[in-house]
Order: C-alpha cells, then structure tokens, then sequence
C-alpha cells in the first residue's frame, strides 16, 4: 500500500452531449477518508465508476493502492471494495449465505468465506439476523450487510457512493460509526455524498464539485471560513410578511439577506453577534412580525456550499450522469 491510496490526474468523460467529468483531479492519503460531495448530476457517480474500474475515463489518468486503474483493473479490483447507492443484497438468501457467497465467488474458499461471514455480522451488528432472508432487513440493515459485503476481502480501499441515501436519522447515524470504525482500523475511504451533516462528521478532506469540476477543496473548518462571520437567523410565523422582515433586517447585516420561502427562514449575515440579535428583535417587534425563532450562529457547510456553487447540495438538479 503506498503513501497516497487514491490518485486521479485530469479525468474526464462524457455521455452523449453531456460532459460528466471535465478534468477531476484527486489525491487521498492512505488511511483517511475524503467526500466527494455534491449535488445531484455533478460527475460524483461517474468519478466513483472509473476509479473503481467499472467504467473507462475518455482521457486522465488514475491509481488506486499504486495500480493504474485502467492499465490494470484486475489488479485495482483485488485491492478495493465498493458499496453503491442501493444495497446490492440477494433478498432471498439469509445475511450469513449473502456473506458467504461473496466469499466464494473471490475464491476465499468456503471454510474461510464462511468464517470470515461470521466475523463481519459479529462487526455489523447482524448477528441476530444471520439466518434470515435479507428481504426481512430494515433498511439499514441492508446497508449494512451491503457495506459487510464490500469488506469480505479486507480492501485497501473503499468506496462509498451514497451509502446512506433514504436512510432515517438513526440509521445514518449508525453507519457513520461503522465507516468510522473502518477507517480507524486503517482502511480508505472515498464517499460520496448530497449530505453536508455526514462530510463533516466524517471527511479529513472534502472536495466540491459542480458540473463535473471540482470548485472547492479542503477541511470542513477551511470550506467554513470561506463563508465568513456569523448568521442571524430568523424564522418569521407569517409567510405574507417576509419580505418587510428582509427590510427591517437588511440594515443589520454585511452583506444580502437569504431568504427560504418554504421554511419562512431569513439569514443574514453579521459582524456584530448578540448586538445584531437585539437589534432585530427590536426592529422585527417594532413593527409586529411574529419570530418563531431566532439565533446567532456560525457558518455550515451547507452555507459554504451555497456561497460557492450558488445552490444547496439537496438541490436536485436535472442528472447529467448516465443512470446506473
């Protein structure tokens, strides 16, 4: 395993009249985790693909554990696992024979695949289901017998596209302790991911991309700080009253005021912390609007994503990557 486990140079690739990727260029250390984070359309599919040896760049170069991707994707098969955006699960074969089959099929042998099935529901928490049929999983515990399925061959690397997509807060928050404990036992981790909340609990290092560019890259404090200072928050209760809160409030702030219609939420930003929280509770009641809620509070990453990409990363834009 080298220094650098994941390295790309100048991908591209295009479908049809679409340019998915438009020069991608990556380098993840060993034994650390990067997101690739991004709306939907923006080239993160079609990056995890190509690293993985499912599809060829149309120009670039990239490795992955040391071993050109293209030159040898036999090779880079050997060394990775890869759990998609659906759990790729036989619903008609219990936990432990889905483990187990994979063993056989990468010729581990049956007493070790077996073995090794075992060990990965002990890990997963699935112990109590081994015998089931997969069709009576959660889905949570799919995805996790899925992920379990991408670490039968102990890889170097693994990648994770939106491993966590339709999954409820619980069982999210469950699989960032697994990727975690697999990370910590020294494994790579590329994952991608629309879910701002899971890059920063998860990623040293997150890359933005756009349009199949990438437009951003750095820590989550790093990405935060191109943001700025802190925010006013405001949740007014009527909706037909929004725009006269925006003008008691644009005086407040450094800079121009955002607006959710849909959650009747105004953020402004500000340089003057709890002084600009008086100063609009003061204007706002002055004038009668009903706050339901209101705060300071520091910059996100979802407020950086906005301020590079000028959308959110939920947003869902038309798909300009060839369905799966």
């Amino acid at each position: 395993m080298t220094d650098i486990a994941i390295e790309a140079t100048g991908l591209t690739k295009t479908y049809g009249k679409v340019r998915a990727l438009r020069g991608i260029d990556l380098s993840v250390p060993a034994g650390s985790v990067l997101s690739v984070l991004g709306p939907n359309g923006a080239g993160k599919t079609t990056a995890v693909r190509i690293l993985s040896t499912l599809i060829r760049p149309d120009s670039g170069r990239a490795s992955v554990a040391g071993i050109d991707v293209v030159a040898d994707p036999l090779g880079v098969r050997s060394k990775i696992g890869v759990a998609g955006q659906y759990a790729a699960v036989d619903e008609y074969l219990s936990g432990l024979e889905n483990l187990e089959m994979i063993g056989r099929l990468y010729h581990i042998g049956g007493s070790a695949a077996r073995t090794r099935a075992k060990e990965l529901l002990s890990e997963f928490r699935l112990e109590e289901a081994a015998d089931r049929p997969a069709k009576t999983y959660s889905g949570g515990m799919r995805r996790r017998l899925d992920l379990a399925g991408a670490l039968v061959t102990r890889p170097d690397v693994v990648f994770l596209d939106e491993p966590t997509t339709g999954l409820d807060p619980r069982s999210r928050g469950d699989m960032w302790e697994v990727i975690r404990d697999l990370v910590g036992s020294g494994t790579t981790v590329l994952l991608t991911t629309q879910y701002l909340e899971e890059a920063d609990f998860l990623a040293d290092d997150i890359v933005v991309v756009d349009q199949g560019r990438i437009i951003a890259q750095g820590t989550a404090d790093h990405l935060k700080s191109q943001v700025g200072g802190e925010r006013l928050t405001v949740t007014v209760a009527d909706e037909e009253r929004i725009d006269e809160a925006v003008a008691m409030l644009g005086p407040i702030g450094i800079g121009e005021v955002d607006v959710d219609r849909h959650t009747r939420t105004l953020n402004v930003p500000v340089d003057t912390g709890t002084s600009a929280l008086v100063d609009a509770v003061g204007r706002l009641g002055g004038q009668g609007i009903t706050v339901q809620d209101i705060g300071i509070r520091r910059p996100t990453l979802d407020d950086a994503f906005l301020s590079l990409t000028g959308h959110r990363a939920e947003d869902d834009d038309e798909d300009q990557e060839e369905s799966a």
